[in-house]
């Protein structure tokens, strides 16, 4: 079985938006309300140094360490991957099959134990009859 060739979209890189919530734009983390407004030429600038500094760290910062936490992150759902095939899935089965029977030896003690009281005290109170007046 040959391996499918994997094509990485390069521009949509959050295609199911994992990250959605962690918006690190400028609008988004830095606001002046209105009536507060410092020097426009402040406010450029410092758009200018936040988006430099994001930029530059966040490369940086991938470049340094993003193949080997893709590495990590990689093998860590590989075990995860192992552990649940061979390991949790059939254990869920073993228990699913041991509690099955413990579930019909179970009915049959309710059956044979409590059931004849349960119907005894059914007979005894049926025939009660209240009447108002």
């Amino acid at each position: 079985m040959a391996e499918q060739e994997m094509i990485v979209d390069v521009v949509k890189r959050d295609p199911n938006e994992i990250n959605a919530a962690i918006q690190t734009n400028f609008e988004d983390v830095l606001a002046e309300p209105d009536g507060t407004h410092s020097f426009d030429f402040i406010w450029k600038y410092s758009y200018v140094c936040f988006n430099g500094g994001k930029n530059c760290c966040y490369k940086f910062l991938s470049t340094l360490c993003g193949l080997c936490m893709a590495l990590f992150w990689g093998c860590e759902f590989a075990v995860i991957t192992f552990e649940m095939v061979w390991c949790y899935t059939p254990l869920l089965k073993v228990y699913t099959i041991s509690m099955g029977l413990q579930q019909k030896f179970f009915a049959v003690c309710i059956n044979c134990c409590l059931a004849p009281i349960c119907q005894t005290f059914g007979m005894f109170f049926s025939n009660i009859n209240v009447k108002n007046g």
